[in-house]
């Protein structure tokens, strides 16, 4: 059985996750205090981490972020509904993905199965990255066997989401990948307009390509579409003008 924990202080609702989950092939451990809940999550005992937001104690936030600054366990935070402001800093933190409460339990078993498949693509290789292990386009070194990003001589501390977002960008460079694409081959679910987490994901990665080389604005946003990264043009050696990037923002 996968070992999940789950850190929230509604007990009600840990024990009725339980049993759910149970039956789906979980096993389940419940902490219901946040310094307590990181303890648990450092052990490294978890596939998956499932954090709620307001805990007694430490809060979600803080504990996400003590866990990030040692661990990439798979993290989904469960947030209040409404609050996209608990959201986005999850995810700037390092969630995985996040879901509002209330939710559907089947909602739940989705979005964990969906992490767990990409966890598992990201330690095994899947056969479309065993093909190429090297990527090098505009500054950027990517090695999928290693599993590093490198900028300017800076390696880039990357969480999962965020390796297979550039992965997938970096292996169509110059080419508009659409929001329902990346959706599907990154977060491993289909694509809600509603849904802004991709957005978020791919803020926070545009956020340490520059923060390394300034290469955040690479990544292009083609407007109502999707993304793209940008590539330099290679002019004719007898060209005067200047080197341009394929792209622009729509």
């Amino acid at each position: 059985m996968e070992p999940v924990l789950l850190i929230d202080d509604d007990i009600e609702l840990c024990s009725m996750l339980q049993d759910y989950l149970m039956r789906h092939g979980f096993e389940i451990t419940t902490e219901h205090n946040g310094e307590l809940g990181l303890h648990r999550a450092l052990t490294g005992n978890y596939s998956i981490v499932l954090l709620d937001v307001m805990l007694p104690g430490l809060d979600g936030f803080e504990v996400l972020r003590r866990l990030r600054s040692s661990s990439q366990v798979s993290v989904l935070l469960l947030t209040a509904r409404g609050e996209d402001i608990d959201r986005i800093v999850g995810l700037e933190i390092g969630a995985d993905d996040y879901l509002p409460k209330p939710f559907n339990p089947r909602e739940l078993l989705a979005r964990i199965r969906a992490i767990l498949r990409r966890s598992a693509a990201n330690r095994q290789s899947d056969e479309k990255r065993s093909v190429i292990k090297h990527l090098s386009v505009a500054g950027i070194e990517l090695d999928a066997g290693a599993r590093t990003v490198v900028c300017n001589q800076v390696e880039l501390d990357l969480t999962n989401v965020e390796f297979a977002l550039l992965g997938a960008l970096m292996e169509s460079p110059g080419q508009i990948l659409t929001r329902e694409h990346l959706t599907e081959i990154v977060l491993d679910r289909r694509f809600n307009p509603f849904d802004r987490s991709l957005d978020m994901h791919v803020s926070r990665l545009r956020r340490k390509l520059d923060d390394a080389a300034n290469l955040g604005d690479q990544i292009k946003t083609i407007r109502s579409v999707g993304y793209q990264l940008a590539v330099p043009v290679a002019h004719p050696p007898h060209s005067t003008g200047s080197q341009h990037r394929t792209g622009r923002e729509i």
